[in-house]
């Protein structure tokens, strides 16, 4: 534990390369939170994004208030903003990284039929799938050619061709 607060500092006058250590552990913890509390949380943005967007929020806003000194606290905000930027260029590399720190899309309708395993993986209720369905205009699982619930967190829905609809229900 020593070390520990050897690396990140005391609560204030922490030095730049403590604040940087802070930033890397900030954004560790904060794609971890938002990994557990689930994709629609923070629907149609990556955890990746929402970590960044709140972090370097908050450290702007501590360094116009005065809590954090100017120049360690904007060296942290680019160490978070500069390693954002190699994560997201990493994904695209190596897909194990990219399966680690990105959401995989979940298919819930396949030609008309629910997939109760995957939408439970969803975490999403019946009513929930349906609301979505409703707001891509479609009335019913049974009209859906496929929805897949994207890694942003946003439902997408493929309509089927009017003539293959059938009757309207909720299948």
């Amino acid at each position: 534990m020593d070390m520990f607060r050897l690396l990140i500092g005391p609560d204030e006058g922490a030095d730049t390369l403590q604040l940087c250590f802070r930033a890397l552990i900030l954004f560790l913890f904060g794609i971890a939170c938002v990994r557990i509390a689930g994709r629609r949380t923070f629907a149609h943005y990556s955890p990746l994004d929402i970590v960044v967007a709140l972090i370097v929020g908050s450290n702007i806003s501590r360094v116009m208030t005065g809590k954090a000194a100017f120049f360690p606290a904007l060296a942290a905000t680019l160490v978070l903003v500069v390693l954002h930027r190699l994560l997201a260029y990493a994904t695209l590399h190596w897909g194990i990284l990219s399966w680690l720190v990105k959401a995989r899309p979940i298919r819930i309708v396949e030609d008309g039929q629910l997939d109760e395993a995957r939408l439970r993986r969803a975490e999403m209720s019946r009513e929930d799938l349906l609301e979505a369905l409703r707001m891509e205009q479609v009335d019913s699982i049974a009209a859906a050619a496929q929805a897949t619930l994207e890694a942003g967190g946003k439902l997408s829905v493929v309509p089927k061709p009017a003539d293959d609809r059938g009757g309207g229900g909720s299948a």
